[in-house]
Formats: C-alpha cells, sequence, structure tokens
C-alpha cells in the first residue's frame, strides 16, 4: 500500500486486545490520535454488540463495529444498527437438523436482536458470557428458532477447531457460513455470503472507500475473509497458521502492541 489507507479495519480479540481483555495505552493513544486526523476505524469481531462496551470503557471515544462475523454493522454514539443480516427461523431449523444428524452431542446457542440478547439450550456450555440478563436458556427446543438469529453457536464437547469447522461446513454446503476464531471447539455460523468481508465492504462503500484504500489486522480464521477482501492485510504474530499464510504482513503480537506498532510506522505517529 503505497499511499495511506482511507480505513482502517481491526479485529479486537487476539489483536487489539492483550490477553487479559485490555487495550494497552499506546494502543488506545494511536487510535485517537489516528481517528483525530481523519482516518476512521472500524472494529470487526464476531463479538455481538452488548459485549462491546468492555472495549469502549476502554477507548477514547467509542468506534463503529462490525460486529457477528459481519452480520451487524452498528453505529455507537447513536446506538443504532446500520445492517442486520440474520439467518431465518426456516433457515436456522434446516441448519440446526443437520448439524444434529451429523454431530452427535451438539448443542446450541443463537445471538438474537441485532446481537444485543442470547438464547441457548441447557447444555450449551456459556463461557466468558455467563453472568447477564441479556442471556438465558430457552424453555423448549422451538424457541431456539422462533426468531432471526445474526448468529449461531456450535459446540460439541472438546474439539479440534479446525477439524470441527470442517465437519459443520460440510454439513452446511452452500446453506451458511461457518468459521471459528477461538480455540475452544466453538463454531459460529452465519447466514450464506455473510463474513466479516461483506460487513466490510458494506461499510466501506457507504463512506466511498475501494478496498485497496483499506488496511485491515486480524488473528483467527474468521478474519481470514476481511483480509483476503482489504487492499493491505495485517497478521499479528500470534495469528493462527491460516491467518499468516494469506497476510500482506506480519506485524507484533497483541502482547507486544503489534497494530498500534505498524500503526505508527504508517501514519508517523507515536
Amino acid at each position: 500500500m503505497g499511499e495511506r489507507p482511507r480505513l482502517i479495519a481491526t479485529d479486537i480479540d487476539g489483536t487489539l486486545l492483550r490477553d487479559d481483555r485490555t487495550l494497552s495505552p499506546r494502543t488506545v493513544g494511536v487510535l485517537a490520535r489516528i481517528s483525530a486526523a481523519g482516518t476512521p476505524v472500524v472494529l470487526v469481531t464476531g463479538r455481538p454488540i452488548r459485549w462491546l462496551q468492555l472495549v469502549y470503557d476502554q477507548l477514547a471515544e467509542p468506534l463503529p463495529a462490525i460486529c457477528a462475523n459481519g452480520a451487524v454493522v452498528y453505529d455507537p454514539v447513536a446506538d443504532e444498527v446500520l445492517r442486520a443480516d440474520p439467518l431465518a427461523p426456516e433457515l436456522l431449523a434446516e441448519v440446526a437438523r443437520r448439524l444434529r444428524a451429523q454431530v452427535p452431542g451438539v448443542s446450541f446457542a443463537v445471538e438474537i436482536v441485532d446481537s444485543r440478547q442470547m438464547r441457548h439450550e441447557v447444555h450449551y456450555p456459556l463461557r466468558w458470557d455467563a453472568d447477564t440478563d441479556a442471556i438465558r436458556a430457552i424453555e423448549s427446543p422451538e424457541e431456539l428458532l422462533a426468531v432471526p438469529a445474526v448468529k449461531l453457536l456450535a459446540r460439541a464437547g472438546e474439539q479440534d477447531p479446525d477439524g470441527f469447522v470442517r465437519v459443520v461446513a460440510g454439513a452446511l454446503a452452500g446453506l451458511a457460513e461457518a468459521t471459528h476464531s477461538s480455540y475452544s471447539g466453538l463454531v459460529e455460523i452465519s447466514a450464506a455470503g455473510v463474513t466479516k468481508a461483506a460487513g466490510l465492504a458494506w461499510y466501506a462503500a457507504r463512506s466511498g472507500i475501494d478496498e485497496r484504500e483499506v488496511l485491515a489486522f486480524g488473528d483467527m480464521p474468521n478474519d481470514v475473509p476481511m483480509l483476503t477482501w482489504a487492499g493491505r492485510a495485517v497478521a499479528v504474530a500470534n495469528a493462527h497458521p491460516a491467518v499468516l499464510e494469506i497476510a500482506d504482513e506480519v506485524t507484533g503480537s497483541n502482547a507486544e502492541d503489534g497494530v498500534a506498532a505498524y500503526l505508527e510506522q504508517i501514519f508517523g505517529v507515536g
């Protein structure tokens, strides 16, 4: 990328955040200076809207976000969803039917209301998001599929994440997107064509920005579509091998403020 990018897009977990889910003062300062100078920064995450406050509490100002792996585009200043691409109830039902037939012991959760709420089967194992009023167990299997969901989450005990996503993707070929962003055996399912790349492309086009003018950072397989689409793709050093393979460049790890270090170099700030 010979010229400075017109848009910065960055994943959050494992890329911008350190492993303790904090942003370093260095990262906060660099993002604030770049934004103030007129280059927009957008967060692109698999996480739901309801989780973003953890990040916004640490930033100088809240940044727009593309959530649920591209299914939701969110304006935090207006607290407004600009775009949502959910799985329809009938599609959810078919996805669930195929996976129950293919994957023994599979359990599900859904992100609903543009990812402001979560519903899960009783036996679905909650991890980071167990204690919030927005999350509750469903009372019947039908409730899981009753309303549109911007993301379906599937677990089946301890699984190799790369192998498990291949099984799920094979079962859902042509029906929905399957990816993962963790090492815990969680597969994230979106409507066909919904990826971080698709959400970011919509956001960039809305601002009159071409993909060649986008600089993107990421670390996990759910970032691959976005990194492939963007004009310049940068992986953090701790990235998954699939990301390191397709990245144009590699910067320092999330623990080493790799995103901040790269931006300091590109924009001459520090």
